[in-house]
């Protein structure tokens, strides 16, 4: 194999098998052994994918990237503690590395960086990026005193996919009302007219002109006499307020913020 011969110079040996070696999660030049099952896997995720489909499913578990102690040089096949460089050969496992996250990846397009109050590596370059102390996550920087906080918003599932988002590899979002979910999952979502919060039902985006086209759509559909005058008391999913609203088949309006996005309750209960 080229480069692999004893008589290659040092420099050869440093840049051996680089985007040649790894996973369809990371390229690098070394492979992890996973401590919880002493199992060896080109990275953790290949080693979650794969305890993920073993049968019994007491058997399954996860592996924390801060338990990693050892790794398999992918040059030389010589195991060792972690470090950037082989102990043996000299290659460098990874271009970026992390000795925290125990993370190795030679694409370093992606702007890989640690955030210490994340306590993991993320991606898409660190000044393009602030850490939300109430969040708990990092965000884009345009999102900097431009969001809804809510507690710990990414450390949850996504509401459509179920997937867990703080340490996910696919793009997240954050909607108007301060929850979080996968970028895909949000535009398929809108894909399917679904503009509505699926953790709180607040509506994701400017709903303004849509709100209009109901409103001619009600002034055209008359209803029955029956009908015509019967009340209903809603609750805006938008601005929390509970109000009385005349029934239409179409949609109750919100008489505090003009929002159709609500819901029928009970009447509330007057106290005697």
């Amino acid at each position: 194999m080229e480069g692999s011969s004893s008589s290659s110079s040092p420099n050869e040996r440093l840049d051996f098998g680089k985007m040649g070696y790894g996973c369809k999660h990371y390229r690098r030049r070394c492979r992890i052994r996973a401590p919880c099952c002493n199992e060896i896997f080109p990275c953790r995720h290949c080693h979650n994918e794969a305890m993920n489909l073993l049968s019994n499913p007491r058997d399954r578990h996860e592996l924390c990237r801060h338990d990693v102690r050892q790794v398999i040089c992918a040059v030389c096949d010589t195991e060792q503690q972690v470090a950037r460089v082989c102990s043996n050969c000299g290659v460098n496992m990874g271009e970026y590395f992390c000795e925290v996250c125990k993370f190795y990846d030679d694409d370093t397009e992606k702007g890989q960086f640690h955030c210490n109050e994340c306590g993991i590596c993320r991606v898409g370059g660190q000044e393009k990026f602030f850490h939300c102390q109430k969040c708990g996550s990092c965000y884009s920087v345009s999102l900097r005193g431009n969001h809804s906080c809510i507690e710990n918003s990414m450390r949850h599932h996504c509401p459509i996919c179920y997937e867990y988002l703080f340490d996910s590899l696919k793009d997240t979002t954050v909607l108007k009302c301060g929850h979080t979910m996968h970028l895909e999952c949000f535009q398929e979502m809108a894909k399917h007219y679904k503009y509505s919060c699926p953790i709180c039902s607040k509506s994701v985006i400017d709903m303004t002109k849509h709100w209009k086209r109901i409103d001619e759509e009600v002034q055209a559909t008359r209803m029955p006499e029956d009908y015509r005058y019967k009340k209903v008391w809603i609750l805006c999913n938008d601005c929390n307020d509970t109000t009385e609203a005349n029934f239409h088949i179409v949609g109750h309006k919100c008489s505090h913020c003009n929002s159709y996005n609500t819901r029928t309750i009970a009447p509330p209960v007057i106290p005697k």
